[in-house]
Formats: structure tokens, sequence, C-alpha cells
């Protein structure tokens, strides 16, 4: 049972893991809500904005300037956390795999690996919640600025949601969430 709870949590890491890195360098953390008369789709990144035209589904992203220019705080909190995030996931998956029981690393020393799916448990566990307040925050972020808009009757002409990045970034925060909790709780 012990060695199956490894693989599961293992499996759920690695896929968490995977989708934190991507939903970090992927585009589309905010996107223009605005109605279907938008000839292009606006996408905003922790790292560029993207314009693609509906017509010919052409795409153009203008990078921001530098990743120590002026940027809003929203963004370098978000980056910040991210970063974090995917280097600590990355780290309690190196540990997690030397810890697990089909691996033949320590064979003799089943505590020491035992022990070391904890430990990678932990650094799981500090890495999603890092992951979760950077996705959450920018997504309460994002609906503040558009709900104090709306309340001082200010129209910029687009207005933006939450993207797939922003939500792909909370779903796997929350994946090393739950193989954080098999891996501390469960496996002991």
């Amino acid at each position: 049972a012990s060695m199956g709870l490894q693989l599961v949590a293992f499996g759920v890491a690695l896929l968490s893991t995977l989708f934190l890195v991507i939903a970090t360098c992927t585009d589309c953390w905010m996107v223009n809500a605005d109605d279907s008369l938008e000839v292009s789709h606006k996408c905003r990144g922790l790292w560029r904005e993207c314009v693609t035209n509906m017509q010919d589904g052409v795409k153009t992203c203008d990078q921001y300037d530098s990743i120590l220019a002026d940027h809003p705080v929203k963004i370098v909190v978000t980056r910040t956390l991210l970063i974090a995030a995917d280097l600590l996931a990355g780290l309690a998956l190196a540990t997690l795999l030397l810890g697990l029981d089909c691996i033949k690393f320590l064979k003799e020393e089943p505590h020491v690996k035992l022990k070391m799916c904890f430990m990678a448990g932990v650094i799981l566990g500090i890495g999603s919640v890092l992951g979760l307040v950077g996705s959450v925050w920018y997504a309460v972020d994002v609906y503040v600025e558009r709900a104090t808009l709306v309340a001082h009757n200010v129209f910029l002409g687009v207005h933006y949601d939450f993207g797939w990045s922003c939500w792909l970034g909370m779903a796997s925060a929350t994946g090393c969430l739950v193989a954080s909790a098999v891996l501390t709780c469960c496996l002991h």
C-alpha cells in the first residue's frame, strides 16, 4: 500500500509541477472579456502581452521591457512566488524520486527513504502554498481592479478576466498540495 501511495503521490506531483511550470511561462493570466464584436483576443502574462487577430489568427506579442523594470506589484509578486514554487516543486520531485521504494538508491535504509518522502512532502507543501498564494492573489487583484473600474463607472474599452494560465496555476498548486498531504500524512 505504501509503494502504491508513493507512486500516486509522485504521479500527481510530477503532473502538477509540470503544469505549474507551464502556468508560470505562458501568456494568458488575464484575457480580454469583451463582447463578440472584438476583432482581437488579448492575453496578458507574467512576461509579455499577446494579441491574436481573430480574422487571420496572427499572434503578436510584446515582451515586458525588462525583468527589473517598474512592473505592477501584481506581476512582480506573482512571478516571484511562482518561480519559487516551481523551484521548490522541482526539488521536492528530485527528493521524492530518490525516496521511492521502487528506486534502488539507499535500498538498505528504508527509514531514510521514508524521511526523504516526508521531506519531499514538506518541500512540495511549501511550494504549493507559494503557488496558490501567487495565483489566487493575481486573480483577486484582477477582480478588484475590474470591480473598482465598474464601481466608478470607468470604461476603458477593454476589461480583463482570469485567463487559463491563472486557472492552471491554481489547479496545479492544488495538485501539489494534495501530493504533499499524501506524502506527509498518509505514508506514516
